[in-house]
């Protein structure tokens, strides 16, 4: 029997062994935890964070509100540093909830993917 943490850690590596970011198309990870959501735009080829955004130090609101507003901020500042295209890294989680409501801020916001 596996834990929950297990499954996702197991969905986790089978999709980061088919994506990969780049230089011209970084890979945007979602992390949620139970309080908060964090989004980094990552290019693995370098190992560098290259933007990153949180709920931490939003004011309280719904989390899937708090999720989308991340969404917003992480496009605006992908933009700002030149990037228009991403590859999407769920992370292991389902694509559902305030996992879909950073995708599709993010994309009302401008990026692609």
């Amino acid at each position: 029997m596996t834990t929950k943490l297990e499954r996702r850690i197991k969905i986790k590596y089978r999709v980061r062994n088919k994506i990969s970011g780049t230089a011209e198309r970084p890979r945007m990870s979602v992390f949620r935890s139970n309080k908060q959501i964090y989004v980094q735009v990552i290019n693995d080829v370098t190992g560098a964070t290259i933007v990153s955004a949180s709920s931490l130090g939003l004011e309280a609101c719904p989390k899937k509100e708090q999720a989308a507003k991340v969404g917003e901020l992480v496009a605006k500042k992908a933009l700002e540093a030149g990037i228009t295209t991403v590859v999407f890294d769920r992370n292991g989680y389902l694509y559902h909830g305030r996992v879909k409501e950073v995708a599709d801020a993010a994309r009302n916001g401008g990026l692609k993917f």
